[in-house]
């Protein structure tokens, strides 16, 4: 019997937000218990094409996982293959470019369901591209949100965002012209841009701040400035190895002596109660993302057995 084969259609179809938050629970937790592994990405990087591969493996699921993708001129595509341990075969192949999207707001609602105040009712985004949707409808499903306010350069997209997310919400969504808007007196700041440059002061910040900062996945992304990262008083990443090595905003903060590794946590060592997360009202918390091969394994095993049982997808001759 060949690999299933899902198309990005199909995938949507077959996982929700709430349930992507579940299995990345359960995914942070078996991590934390020793049943998990995890390898940071990788690049093979040419003039006009990047190619990503991100891979884990689940002894409690029975299953590896490894997704890559290709960035560059000719556009963006994203796979993800899933193996069966016990056989060591090659049971699935999907678009994966949706999965992506799903896992990564699972995370950051898994992070901010976690370290965001309780009595969160505000949310500001910076970024309103592929990311920024599932991001919003991810923290709306862990906090009971009155305003959500929404930034990007480009007027008419962030308009156009801004309706489209109060439709499927329910809940307003304004559109504003300034970074500051975005940023002063929320309750939550998401960042989900490919910025160079941080896209806000860190003196912009209120007390009690949880901040989701989830663009930026290589060096040479930077979204939050060494204030935001010097201002908070708990950073939680979804894995401390991945980020030394992919985000460009507590690299460099290192660098230059603002920032010590050791203040930084993992998620699943907080999720688990290992180390502390939010202690107190007024403390701001920072959680950095750069993505997970873990992630994507666990919302593809869920993704497999759902589409095996509903008889979804098509056999390859693999």
């Amino acid at each position: 019997m060949g690999a299933l084969h899902l198309t990005e259609r199909e995938v949507r179809d077959l996982i929700d937000i709430d349930t992507g938050m579940d299995c990345l629970d359960a995914a942070f937790r078996e991590w934390a218990a020793g049943q998990a592994d995890n390898q940071p990405r990788r690049r093979v990087v040419l003039p006009s094409a990047w190619l990503h591969m991100m891979s884990a493996g689940s002894t409690s699921s029975g299953y590896l996982a490894c997704k890559t993708y290709v960035t560059g001129n000719a556009g963006m595509q994203f796979h993800l293959l899933l193996y069966k341990i016990e056989t060591a075969q090659l049971v699935a192949m999907f678009d994966a470019n949706w999965l992506g999207q799903i896992r990564t707001g699972a995370a950051t609602g898994v992070a901010t369901r976690l370290l965001s105040r309780t009595d969160s009712r505000t949310l500001g985004c910076l970024g309103t591209g592929f990311q920024a949707s599932s991001q919003i409808e991810a923290v709306c499903a862990v906090r009971d949100l009155e305003r959500i306010v929404v930034y990007s350069r480009d007027d008419d997209r962030r308009n156009r965002f801004a309706e489209e997310m109060t439709l499927k919400l329910g809940i307003p969504v304004h559109a504003v012209g300034t970074p500051l808007e975005a940023v002063v007196e929320q309750d939550i700041v998401i960042t989900a841009t490919t910025s160079r440059t941080p896209v806000f002061e860190g003196e912009w910040l209120s007390k009690g701040t949880h901040i989701a900062a989830v663009g930026g996945n290589h060096l040479g992304r930077v979204e939050i400035d060494a204030v935001a990262i010097a201002r908070s008083d708990v950073i939680v990443c979804d894995n401390v190895e991945a980020c030394q090595l992919e985000s460009g905003e507590l690299v460099s903060a290192a660098k230059a002596g603002q920032f010590d590794w050791s203040r930084a946590r993992n998620l699943a060592d907080v999720l688990t109660g290992k180390v502390p997360g939010r202690t107190g009202p007024d403390e701001i918390t920072l959680f950095k993302s750069v993505g997970l091969g873990l992630e994507d394994l666990a919302v593809g095993v869920f993704v497999y057995n759902r589409a095996l049982e509903e008889g979804v997808g098509r056999r390859l001759p693999i």
